[in-house]
């Protein structure tokens, strides 16, 4: 029995011990928040992730514009089967039996001329074409080098179009990043006060119901000398009660904000977090149209209306060109052989010469055109209409989140000075109460605002920080260093 005793002991204070060293205590200011959330969280890694997205968009637009080298071929072509030809002495066509295998091998090295559309290429092919049928020998047709041009005239042209937006877009990625990790700021404030205040909430939930723990027995020796009547102790038990669930439903509360700050920062279960409210704020006061002139430089939103005018513009060329003559001239100029034998093919060449304009014009459409092309006008009058007015509403807006912020330092102020005032007002108005002072309704009047000063006050904290934030999300400034801005763009891409 005593070996039972002392193995369960054993084991008891084995899974005590595995308890404790599984739940790592973390201690987090605000500020190793804000940092962690920036380096660590999943929306942090989902901008990143965003960003080479645009990254190689980008790349891919530019390499349009750079020489490719391109190999194609068929190997093999076989087919058989019957073949149209034209019989001169009969004067018609007649079929005749085909069986014929062939190889075709092309290199062309070609550039894309952005601002006119051209296409300009050298080729070099080798085809390999054997008749089974009339049992021929292999015949070797070779085009040693051959310059192609394909020049589009009156057509819509892509990459022009391109030209013009795809840059703007790289830039509005780049702001779109820095605007997109003051986001996770954002999210980094709402959840660090979140769990800071369901940890005052706790505390206060504690130290209410010690307090009315307290108070409760000394009203129950009072009620029983009789110097308090029922109903004040029947109050005070009542208040006892309310402390002990409220206490219950601050721990919940408290968990679940936890959960969702560790999910946020992505830590395990493992990982318990204690937070530090900051002491102190910047002295900072900030003007309205400096904000203002920072923001139409750096935010994002003024390039993403650029970019939404421009697509429409895009749409608006691409309906017109469609609905009129569309044209294209493709020249080629080379050289040019053919012989049974592989060495002969590459001698004594021949011009090779070809020029055609494509066209298309349409005739009789019914009005699809020119439908097409009313359409896409009135989307481009909506978008200048709608690009407008949004910058509109966010200079308003961002004019009163500044004027919003400027205001929080002295918000920040007060609360802390009502706080301590509540605070001490409740600690005077106990001691009357102990000594038989006042009456339960005053006791519970001040415990009440003790407990709101407190709450107000981080609450009024997590508005500085959050307008804060959001003046640098919609300026893309370090106001507290007084430069914009900036990221090692080259390292998000590694």
């Amino acid at each position: 029995m005593k070996k039972i005793y002392l193995f369960s002991a054993i084991a008891f204070f084995m899974a005590a011990t595995s308890l404790t060293e599984a739940q790592e205590i973390k201690k987090l200011t605000f500020t190793e928040v804000i940092k962690l959330a920036e380096e660590q969280s999943p929306n942090a890694l989902m901008a990143k992730h965003r960003f080479r997205s645009s990254y190689w968009q980008y790349r891919s637009y530019k390499a349009q514009f750079l020489p490719s080298l391109t190999l194609s071929g068929t190997t093999p072509d076989f087919s058989n089967g019957l073949d149209k030809v034209y019989d001169s002495q009969q004067q018609l066509y007649i079929y005749t039996p085909k069986n014929t295998i062939s190889n075709l091998g092309t290199l062309s090295l070609s550039q894309n001329i952005g601002p006119t559309g051209t296409i300009i290429s050298m080729s070099s092919d080798l085809t390999l074409f054997k008749d089974i049928q009339r049992k021929l020998g292999t015949n070797y047709i070779t085009h040693p080098a051959s310059l192609n041009v394909t020049q589009p005239i009156r057509k819509y042209n892509t990459l022009k179009w391109q030209t013009k937006i795809e840059p703007v877009k790289y830039q509005a990625a780049k702001k779109t990043y820095l605007a997109d990790i003051e986001t996770v700021h954002l999210s980094a404030v709402q959840n660090f006060f979140s769990l800071a205040l369901a940890q005052i909430n706790k505390q206060i939930a504690e130290m209410n119901y010690s307090n009315a723990d307290t108070l409760y027995r000394i009203a129950k020796g009072r009620y029983q000398l009789g110097t308090i009547a029922e109903d004040d102790l029947l109050q005070m038990q009542l208040s006892w009660l309310n402390a002990e669930t409220a206490r219950k439903q601050a721990d919940m509360n408290l968990r679940d904000r936890e959960i969702r700050l560790r999910s946020f920062l992505g830590y395990n279960g493992n990982i318990h977090i204690e937070l530090l409210l900051p002491s102190e704020i910047p002295d900072l006061q900030v003007d309205v149209n400096e904000v203002l002139d920072l923001a139409m430089q750096n935010n994002p939103t003024v390039l993403t209306q650029q970019i939404s005018v421009l697509n429409a513009q895009s749409s608006a060329a691409q309906a017109k060109a469609s609905k009129g003559l569309n044209a294209s001239l493709v020249a080629s100029l080379g050289l040019s052989q053919q012989a049974t034998e592989l060495s002969s093919a590459y001698q004594n060449f021949s011009n090779s010469q070809r020029v055609l304009i494509g066209f298309s014009l349409p005739i009789l459409d019914w009005g699809l055109g020119k439908g097409r092309y009313q359409t896409a006008k009135s989307s481009l009058e909506l978008a200048e209409v709608t690009a407008k007015q949004a910058m509109v509403d966010f200079q308003q807006n961002l004019s009163l989140s500044v004027e919003q912020f400027n205001l929080q330092k002295n918000q920040v102020a007060i609360a802390a000075k009502s706080d301590t005032v509540a605070m001490k007002r409740y600690e005077v108005t106990k001691q009357r109460f102990l000594i038989g002072k006042i009456a339960v309704l005053d006791l519970n009047d001040a415990d009440s605002r003790k407990d709101q000063n407190r709450r107000a006050y981080v609450m009024a904290l997590q508005d500085y920080w959050n307008y804060f934030y959001t003046m640098r999300n919609l300026s893309l400034f370090d106001f507290i260093n007084k430069q914009p801005l900036e990221t090692d763009y080259d390292k998000l891409i590694r």
